[in-house]
């Protein structure tokens, strides 16, 4: 396992995360600007291009939502897994995995597995008490992965409630047009 803590760090994996978000914000950019144009321009092409655009990002976002729901338990026990060969690399060898479980003693605000004894050096100096980091992983990233799901749903609604007037203005739109 690498080190988090090491100097040759590959910024293409961090900077990943930031080029979805920019990609996805940019798609979404591009989406609402077709629909003010359909909007304004009274155009049924338009907004059905809207509608659909809509409706294919909301079947992403229902499918990233099952996926996510189904891989939580994998991506639970993934972390674990990374924060067992931390601790077992920092056994072997103190100066090994010092970075690495540091890095995972901080983050979840816990210190080592059974007990504390082995692993103090590494631990958060305001923490008062042992906590177990298996334990303290789970509960985080479930209530974690819980909070963006909620935040999912609320963006799917929204999604929607989209869907739903441009379709209630391109048949205004096309009402319109039959009685001129």
């Amino acid at each position: 396992m690498k080190d988090f803590s090491s100097e040759d760090k590959s910024p293409e994996y961090f900077y990943m995360g930031l080029y979805v978000l920019v990609g996805a914000g940019a798609l979404m950019m591009a989406v609402g600007f077709f629909g003010c144009c359909g909007a304004m321009r009274e155009s049924q092409c338009v907004l059905g291009s809207f509608f659909t655009c809509l409706l294919v990002i909301f079947a992403a976002e229902v499918t990233t939502g099952v996926f996510a729901f189904i891989g939580k338990g994998v991506a639970i026990r993934h972390v674990q897994t990374m924060y067992e060969e931390a601790y077992n690399d920092y056994l072997k060898d103190r100066g090994k995995g010092n970075g690495t479980l540091i890095t995972f003693h901080s983050t979840f605000q816990c210190c080592g597995k059974e007990s504390s004894e082995q692993v103090q050096p590494t631990c958060p100096k305001e923490l008062l008490g042992h906590k177990n980091c298996i334990d303290e992983i789970e509960a985080i990233i479930s209530v974690k992965l819980q909070l963006i799901g909620i935040v999912g749903i609320g963006i799917a609604g929204l999604t929607i409630f989209g869907m739903i007037f441009s379709m209630v203005l391109c048949c205004a739109i096309r009402n319109s047009r039959d009685v001129i």
